[in-house]
């Protein structure tokens, strides 16, 4: 292997001409890469004229005083500048272990996020003090090879390839409504339901079919309604009267408690999907990996 990488890093360009290769790409100008990078608009193009020369490819077209990438140049940048964000990730988790014990990079799903997990992590971040969570969010899945993440929160099947998962929790999902929304309609039994707006959450539309279905109505208006991205929007679109959300119960137990929603039938369905943490295998011995897992695990069956 090691032989391997040492005949290869021959044709590996120099950081500094890729560097203003992605500079110079994402500007369309020698002139505006010179003054991001401070050097002279001389050196750019020189570097990108060496990287051609190593490349043996033309990357951009040159007319006059201006630049154009070629049809091999902007599929270069796109490549270049993956590569470079991952290398200035990697650069910034590297300079973090100085004096702690590590960072985690975690996608999260952000109703999953607020309302659950951040406000249990200061009992994580007093456990261990040295490790440093950075978020992201990620509503569906995505390949680790390709995104500088350590681990992530997934909802669905455990299915993952090349990565552990380990369930946290399955979710009984009911429908909610404001207490005026559910006076003004009189709801009497479930089928009354069908008569207000049904708010949608576009990462599951099934959902309320599948609850509809399951009380033995017609699923035949269950897309009918205003869609919306995230749960928590989808919550806040039901206190403010817009229509009747189903939900995670878990995810509304705040509104819940404030009265600001209520469950008129409290009829949950519960599926096969669930929560998991997900890591990819190369990351299973890191050690901030490790300590969240663990402690995620606890907190899941306290």
């Amino acid at each position: 292997m090691i032989g391997e990488w040492a005949s290869s890093r021959l044709s590996v360009p120099s950081l500094s001409a890729l560097a203003a290769f992605e500079a110079a790409a994402r500007h369309g100008s020698f002139t505006r890469a010179a003054e991001e990078l401070n050097l002279t608009q001389g050196a750019v193009s020189r570097q990108v004229a060496h990287l051609e020369q190593v490349l043996g490819v033309a990357l951009f077209e040159r007319v006059r005083q201006r630049v154009s990438l070629t049809p091999a140049g902007g599929a270069y940048a796109a490549d270049i500048r993956d590569g470079l964000s991952r290398i200035a990730a990697a650069t910034v988790s590297t300079m973090a272990f100085r004096g702690a014990a590590g960072v985690l990079h975690l996608a999260i799903l952000p109703t999953f996020g607020t309302r659950w997990l951040i406000p249990r992590l200061p009992r994580f971040t007093e456990a261990h003090p040295g490790i440093t969570i950075n978020f992201a969010t990620k509503l569906v899945p995505f390949d680790f090879a390709r995104e500088p993440l350590d681990a992530a929160i997934h909802f669905g099947d455990p299915v993952w390839p090349g990565a552990k998962l380990h369930r946290l929790m399955g979710e009984e999902i009911v429908p909610v409504a404001a207490p005026a929304l559910v006076a003004r309609l009189g709801l009497a039994a479930p089928a009354d339901m069908l008569r207000a707006p049904l708010l949608q959450q576009s990462t599951r539309p099934r959902a309320w079919a599948n609850w509809l279905e399951q009380q033995g109505l017609p699923p035949s208006r269950a897309l009918m309604g205003p869609r919306f991205e995230q749960f928590a929007m989808v919550s806040q679109a039901a206190v403010a009267g817009l229509g009747l959300a189903i939900v995670p119960r878990f995810l509304v137990e705040e509104e819940l408690r404030a009265g600001s929603l209520v469950i008129p039938f409290d009829l949950p369905v519960t599926g096969s999907e669930a929560y998991y943490l997900v890591y990819p295998d190369a990351r299973e011995h890191v050690p901030a990996v490790i300590a969240f897992r663990d402690w995620l695990l606890r907190e899941c069956v306290a």
